[in-house]
């Protein structure tokens, strides 16, 4: 029992560094400008070294000293955490557009008429050759840790099932995996919280004082402390890691355990793959894998986007309301099963009328939501309505084009930097030394005067529809979850009992080959392509400044969509 409590505990803290990559992967994509393809890719990363890995793993499983290859697992993870971290610690300060001189810079943002040519400098500082190398090695570091976090994640699952079921008796090994399945299901909802927690603090916390910050977690520009997880999560796993290295090799059996023997291992395969019911079920959890998978590295990220909200309240709904959504769907699932004592037939009959149900539930969905707001000479020309060059204004402000600081006119029209929208005054708040608004803008005129901007984004109009987006799309999680456990039931039932734990592994590898590692990158690809407007870092496309957010929208919750009537 103390050994089933250490297993728990050890796969919460492996599923809290997984989990919380997903969580901070938008705040990661603004601190050091990646596409969402870059990032979808080093989401599923982790799940290279594990595949690679996993089979030869099974296969030796019962000749070696499992809770001492746990422990080791373990300790790899731990690092990989602390790995994941350390970009923090070797690149500078985060730098951002301000129109404030500050500490960093003694540029501004704002439109000043008489300066000329000296105002390109803005963004191109880091363009060092020194800069582009810095971001090769946080890159590298990055993938490092994740292929790490994969391996060491190898032995801990498979060797302490296999434990716990040749150890405890008949009547307990349920019980026991039960509680350690139950764990893994509630892990990545504790790593979105912790998520949630730490983006509300500034990146640079321990690098600046707090009136160096100028900047609100509103703010587009924010970073959260993306980095501090990952240590809260690292440490945690290395405490749970010491207990397995005293744990015997063997321990006196609650009862005699089977002994399990390998068949010849490629007739097994074919004749597990030749069955018809073994595979098509794979293939249907494929398909919901392979949404989960999307949805869980960018759900958060299009929560922000769509909605307006901070990435620290997009991480808590995800954690508080979809995960456990999802729990409570394969809890019921299972309940039914019991309950009724379901035939198989009765079990696929299950399985497609709850993803039936899901499709009817995810479909309004893809009408939820808002156009981006207006942004001048992004998505709204003023031309169109005033028969005038558009920005014609800010033409003698000489703006650095690479500017990115948005404001919000007192016209509702949003302009990615105060300099672009003509501001030629800023009002500072003497106590807290932030940004009250602009004054003076050429670019938004009021009944002839130059009118104000707000610092910040104007944010999309969309608040009335975030409530029914959140009851339906947990709604639809909720039901596409109840086929889980009947799904599992389909493949144990329908194939030749000593072939069990051989197609449990089968199933699970095929799942990650064609679902957890493409998923978060098809996802990633498709999101990229609904960019209006790249940051340029050095004349490479960095992170995305603006989406189209009907696009996106139509192309994440249509890929969801096409992945739930592929598994119906």
């Amino acid at each position: 029992q103390f050994f089933v409590f250490c297993h728990g505990l050890l796969q919460l803290s492996q599923l809290l560094v997984s989990g919380y990559l997903k969580s901070s992967i938008s705040t990661i994509e603004r601190r050091y400008g990646l596409s969402s393809q870059t990032s979808g890719l080093l989401a599923s990363f982790n799940e290279v070294g594990n595949t690679l890995l996993i089979v030869f793993i099974s296969y030796f499983g019962s000749r070696v000293h499992r809770p001492r290859f746990i422990g080791c697992g373990a300790i790899l993870v731990s690092l990989a955490g602390f790995l994941m971290s350390l970009p923090h610690f070797i690149t500078g300060p985060y730098e951002y557009d301000r129109s404030v001189a500050s500490m960093f810079s003694n540029t501004t943002d704002l439109c000043q008429t008489g300066v000329l040519g000296s105002r390109g400098n803005l963004s191109d500082a880091g363009c060092t050759p020194h800069a582009a190398k810095e971001n090769h090695e946080v890159l590298l570091v990055m993938f490092i840790a994740q292929a790490l976090l994969g391996i060491g994640g190898v032995p801990i699952q498979p060797f302490g099932i296999s434990y716990i079921d040749d150890f405890a008796s008949e009547r307990n090994s349920p019980l026991y995996l039960g509680i350690l399945f139950s764990v893994t299901v509630i892990g990545p909802g504790v790593a979105f919280m912790l998520g949630s927690a730490m983006l509300r603090f500034y990146v640079d916390i321990d690098k600046v004082t707090g009136d160096g910050v100028q900047l609100t977690n509103k703010d587009p520009r924010w970073v959260g402390a993306w980095w501090l997880g990952f240590l809260v999560a690292a440490s945690l796993v290395a405490v749970s890691a010491v207990p397995y290295f005293f744990f015997p090799r063997e321990m006196p059996k609650e009862q005699i355990a089977r002994i399990k023997r390998y068949g010849d291992f490629p007739l097994v395969l074919l004749r597990n793959l030749r069955h018809p019911v073994y595979l098509l079920v794979v293939l249907a959890q494929v398909n919901l894998s392979a949404m989960v998978a999307g949805l869980a590295t960018f759900m958060a990220k299009f929560l922000e986007r769509q909605f307006s909200l901070t990435a620290s309240l997009a991480n808590m709904i995800i954690g508080a309301v979809n995960i456990p959504g999802a729990m409570v769907g394969i809890v019921v699932g299972g309940a039914i099963l019991k309950r009724f004592q379901m035939s198989l037939r009765q079990c696929s009959a299950m399985c497609v009328l709850g993803m039936f149900l899901c499709l009817l539930v995810a479909f309004p969905l893809l009408f939820l939501g808002c156009p981006t707001q207006k942004v001048a000479g992004v998505t709204y020309s003023e031309s169109s309505e005033f028969g005038h060059h558009a920005l014609e204004c800010n033409l003698q402000c000489n703006c650095p084009e690479k500017a990115y600081n948005p404001v919000c006119g007192s016209n509702a029209i949003e302009y990615v930097s105060p300099c672009s929208a003509g501001c030629g005054v800023v009002n500072i708040n003497a106590d807290n030394n932030s940004v009250l608004n602009y004054t003076d803008c050429r670019c938004i005129s009021e009944n002839g005067l130059a009118g104000f901007a707000k610092p910040g984004t104007c944010g999309t109009s969309c608040s009335h529809l975030f409530l029914p987006f959140v009851v339906l799309s947990c709604l639809a999680g909720i039901l596409a979850s109840t086929s889980h456990t009947p799904s599992f039931m389909l493949i144990l039932r329908s194939i030749q009992p000593e072939d069990k734990s051989f197609a449990v592994g089968i199933q699970f590898m095929l799942l990650r080959v064609l679902a957890w590692m493409p998923g978060p990158v098809l996802y990633g690809s498709a999101i990229d392509t609904t960019c209006i407007l790249w940051e340029k870092k050095c004349d490479r496309k960095a992170a995305c400044r603006y989406y189209d957010n009907n696009l996106f929208r139509q192309r994440f919750l249509g890929l969801q969509f096409f992945f739930e009537v592929g598994a119906f």
